[in-house]
């Protein structure tokens, strides 16, 4: 499980073609935090550590994590969201982000609003269904960043977006037609699934 608060930008340092997956060696601090066999949040996106090297760890993304999510889509020299699972006893800072990415949504504006800025995420046909968890006020993960959305339509969501976060993580060099990966609320399916079931 992960929060959603991202611990560092790490860098792709080296792609590896195997098949139908990739292995991704990642440049960053917070090696010295890992293990093989850890999980670790990379853009949202919930990886195994494979092999950890100096401040290099290595983690395969699968055929189909690649098909749903914008890991397919890295280069070497892409900055990355990192956030290691959360251990017990850490604080939980966030909300609940399991890392297993629901698709990818689009940027469909980027407005400054004195020092904060506000995003807009437009959902593709293949994931507006999710449209029906994500409530204003309610949490949501973009790219793994835990944030809080300020209005839900029917296939887009606003969020705002402070300076700290705009620094801190990828947010702060996206561009208006980018994708990200979106993770709604784990609690709102839940009480979808309960809801149908009455």
């Amino acid at each position: 499980m992960f929060t959603g608060i991202i611990k560092e930008l790490g860098v792709v340092s080296q792609i590896i073609n195997k098949g139908l997956s990739k292995e991704l060696v990642i440049h960053a601090n917070l090696t010295g935090d890992l293990r093989p066999g850890d999980s670790v949040s990379v853009n949202g996106v919930c990886l195994t550590v494979t092999n950890v090297s100096g401040n290099e760890f290595k983690a395969e993304a699968v055929s189909e994590t690649l098909q749903k999510t914008t890991i397919g889509n890295l280069k070497i020299r892409d900055k990355v969201n990192l956030e290691p699972a959360l251990k017990s006893g850490e604080s939980f800072g966030g909300h609940m982000v399991n890392g297993h990415v629901d698709g990818a949504c689009i940027i469909r504006d980027k407005i400054q609003k004195g020092d904060a800025s506000t995003f807009e995420f437009f959902l593709p046909t293949e994931i507006r269904h999710l449209s029906k968890y994500i409530a204003d006020k309610g949490p949501i993960a973009v790219d793994g960043i835990s944030l809080t959305v300020v209005e839900a339509k029917t296939y887009s969501f606003s969020i705002s977006v402070i300076p700290f976060t705009l620094e801190s993580t990828t947010l702060g060099f996206r561009r208006i037609g980018d994708r990200v990966n979106l993770e709604v609320d784990i609690i709102a399916k839940y009480v979808q699934k309960i809801l149908n079931k009455g």
